[in-house]
């Protein structure tokens, strides 16, 4: 597809805030509730974001810090990523820069919606640092997320706790109640089930759908449950209703952090990533490009990704990593190549497909 700079038919019409925050469902914190003022272009930058305490860490940390910096204001819009797609295709989104999955990006990039980011532009951020995985022509990263095998240290104590996906599906060497992710989550884990079936981790892609669903059948008697969401997840483990499970360690991490008798096994985790893209007819766009280039920066990127116990995108911020996280996150040194990176052009591809297997095998009981 040719890229250019022109405005899509699909974003061009003149929507009010005010009635995007309604048609959104967006859930913003008072000081940031938008109203279009006759500023000059490019004094604001609004960016959509997942919202709640990612936000608040965010305004500390990225968005005050930013606008003492520049002089620009940053305005977040919490709204789901399926909102996001949706509002797009009816015409009705005046956003700036989008922080979300990598997944709604590449939906959005075949709708001929995104930027080509001016990497050779940025003045914060050195693009060789960025490690490649992460960097598109339509995207970069924001940070890098995992799913894990977390478990209960009381159920299985230091030496005796689960090493592998495959132990995760032997439950008679490893007894226990165990939880994996739903459909409704994004993606079941399809991955774990091959890795457990004996496909090596870089052999994954393209996914054989027929050989995960089979493994799947072999540990469903074990599942107590497949979460839908992170909370969820995290809930079922922290109470015990559950003895291991993929998990976001994020979300397990935090659980950690608050007493929770639970472990993380970081062998065999899948990475992911949480980017930005920029849409190609945004109004702020300088301060666009602008704010993703500091984003992306070593410093910021550090501080921001220890305080969220994630990943960094830009290889440079490990140089200045707090000592005792730096090997608790994705990405790290000390866990390179125990994982890999769930690839999500084949999900956006193949996701319709899976769903449709899905649907039928999960009321097979």
């Amino acid at each position: 597809m040719t890229r250019n700079t022109t405005k899509t038919a699909a974003n061009t019409s003149g929507l009010g805030r005010r009635t995007f925050l309604a048609t959104s469902g967006a859930a913003i914190a008072a000081p940031y509730v938008f109203t279009r003022r006759a500023t000059a272009q490019n004094s604001e930058v609004v960016v959509r974001t997942p919202g709640g305490a990612y936000d608040d860490i965010r305004r500390e940390v990225i968005y005050q810090p930013f606008e003492e910096k520049t002089g620009i204001r940053v305005v977040p819009v919490a709204a789901t990523a399926a909102k996001l797609l949706a509002m797009f295709k009816a015409g009705h989104v005046e956003l700036d820069v989008i922080d979300t999955g990598d997944d709604p990006l590449i939906q959005l990039d075949k709708l001929d919606a995104l930027l080509e980011l001016p990497y050779d532009s940025f003045e914060y951020t050195d693009p060789a640092d960025i490690i490649p995985t992460y960097k598109r022509s339509y995207l970069v990263g924001n940070f890098v997320y995992a799913q894990v095998l977390g478990y209960s240290t009381k159920a299985f104590p230091s030496g005796d706790e689960p090493q592998s996906w495959g132990d995760f599906w032997d439950a008679a060497a490893f007894p226990g109640a165990r939880m994996l992710a739903d459909m409704a989550s994004g993606s079941p884990n399809l991955e774990f089930a091959l890795i457990a079936d004996g496909v090596p981790m870089d052999q994954l892609y393209p996914l054989d759908i027929d050989r995960a669903f089979a493994s799947l059948s072999r540990i469903r008697p074990a599942i107590t449950k497949f979460w839908d969401t992170g909370a969820l997840a995290t809930q079922m483990m922290a109470d015990h209703e559950v003895d291991m499970g993929s998990i976001w360690h994020t979300r397990v991490a935090n659980a950690i952090d608050n007493g929770a008798e639970l472990a993380i096994q970081w062998n065999q985790h899948m990475g992911q990533v949480q980017a930005y893209s920029i849409f190609k007819d945004a109004r702020n766009l300088d301060a666009a490009v602008k704010f993703v280039d500091f984003c992306t920066s070593p410093e910021i990127q550090s501080v921001f990704c220890a305080r969220w116990n994630a990943g960094p995108v830009n290889k440079k911020a490990f140089d200045t990593f707090p000592a005792d996280k730096i090997d608790k996150v994705p990405g790290s040194p000390a866990l390179e190549g125990m994982g890999f990176a769930l690839d999500a052009e084949w999900w956006a591809e193949n996701r319709p497909k899976v769903s449709e297997v899905w649907s039928k095998w999960i009321l097979q009981g």
